[in-house]
């Protein structure tokens, strides 16, 4: 006998809907999967003045507990910003359906045809910090590739993501999905996010998007496995052979591009043979650019201005206009560096030398590695992807940044003629 719906908690009921929607999101067709996402971004047109009502009690609430502008800012459901999301639906409709691909088929001795498909990974819970088009995305990039998902917002951007939990809901039930498909919770308590990451019934994959402290409680506390990655400590190494212009460019875009990225370059690792030539000139530009630069005792020899680098300093993702800086003899001991102080989430060498460079693909493991490129480029957009969910540097699944494929998983499909095994 099912038990009766009052025995389930608000987060179990979701999660049991969410599972009975994957049976038909499974089978969706892709022309389906792109009607609803166009008919969300019809309804962020039609609805925008609703949108921004509830955005704007979100902002009040915000403005009193005073939130920094830099947060109020990416709280804040502009025009630009609901028509980047109109845009980025569109975008995301216009993506091949990733669902039910063959890989290539290998026919075994006795005939048999063995393949490998396509598929949901089934219920994704998200949980994430006060950006709003993260509600838009995340349900975007779950709903093409097939699965059902429940989301969990911040509360600085409660009244907006239960606004933009409608304008979905309203999409899917345009297209004949179940609205089902994408759930928003319903609550601001912390104890649902704890609760969310338990649900091992119902709930398939969990990610996070948000700060360390967020990635670290959830790393600790999750029974149902995460893609995530707590940290962007990412390093570009500019060996002996490197052409000077070449990295200078290289170095400057991989700081100041973006401060807040988790793809910004946070420790400059220079070769010894050019650090007293080359140094000077890209400190001195980082210094114009407000960049603080932090160096070895060899490195802070060639910057005017620097302070001695720490320990922890190798160690940490700076997220602002702050630097690490040391001077290395030799490649290995550059991959050494890396190897012990890296997040594993990008690292990059700038050399003409085809063998350092193979070399340092070959040998750094983190999940992505770059020859002759800043490490900004980590960004499912520039890897082909198109929007991602985030960038994950995890070992098993997923690794580097996850658009639609990273949101499936294959299933083994086997054709035969009546073969026995004998």
């Amino acid at each position: 006998m099912n038990a009766p719906a009052s025995a389930f908690s608000p987060l179990e009921i979701l999660g049991r809907q969410a599972r009975q929607a994957t049976r038909q999101m499974r089978t969706a067709s892709g022309a389906a999967k792109s009607a609803a996402l166009l008919a969300m971004a019809d309804q962020l047109q039609s609805r925008r003045a609703w949108l921004q009502a509830e955005n704007e009690r979100d902002l009040q609430v915000a403005a009193q507990r005073g939130l920094e502008a830099p947060l109020m800012d990416r709280l804040r459901l502009s025009d630009k910003a609901l028509d980047t999301m109109a845009t980025g639906l569109a975008q995301i409709a216009a993506m091949p359906d990733p669902i039910g691909g063959l890989s290539e088929t290998v026919i075994r001795p006795n005939g048999m045809r063995v393949a490998r498909m396509r598929v949901p990974l089934g219920v994704i819970g998200i949980i994430y910090e006060s950006r709003p088009n993260v509600t838009i995305d995340a349900a975007a990039l779950c709903l093409k590739s097939g699965n059902a998902t429940i989301l969990r917002g911040g509360s600085e951007a409660f009244h907006s993501n239960q606004a933009l939990g409608d304008i979905i809901q309203a999409g899917l039930q345009a297209a004949g999905l179940p609205p089902q498909a994408v759930q928003m919770v319903g609550t601001t308590d912390r104890a649902a996010v704890g609760e969310m990451v338990t649900l091992t019934d119902y709930i398939d994959v969990i990610i996070p998007r948000g700060g360390k402290s967020l990635i670290t409680r959830l790393a600790a506390e999750s029974r149902v496995p995460l893609i995530k990655h707590l940290e962007g400590n990412c390093h570009v190494y500019v060996d002996r052979a490197a052409d000077p212009d070449r990295a200078l460019d290289i170095a400057i875009n991989a700081k100041t591009y973006r401060y807040g990225i988790c793809g910004a370059m946070e420790t400059l690792l220079v070769h010894a043979d050019i650090a007293a030539s080359w140094l000077p000139r890209v400190a001195a530009r980082l210094t114009e650019l407000g960049v603080e630069l932090r160096g070895c005792p060899r490195a802070a020899a060639l910057m005017p201005g620097s302070v001695p680098a720490t320990d922890e300093d190798w160690a940490t993702e700076f997220l602002a206009p702050i630097l690490a800086v040391r001077v290395v003899d030799t490649l290995d001991e550059a991959m050494e560096h890396i190897a012990r102080y890296s997040s594993e989430h990008t690292e990059s060498i700038v050399t003409e030398d085809l063998s350092a460079a193979q070399r340092f693909q070959r040998e750094v493991d983190s999940s992505s590695v770059y020859v002759n490129l800043p490490t900004c480029f980590s960004d499912g957009f520039e890897y082909g992807l198109g929007a991602e969910i985030g960038i994950s540097t995890n070992r098993l699944h997923a690794r580097g940044p996850v658009g639609l494929e990273g949101l499936t998983i294959q299933k083994w499909v086997l054709t035969g003629e009546g073969q026995l095994r004998g």
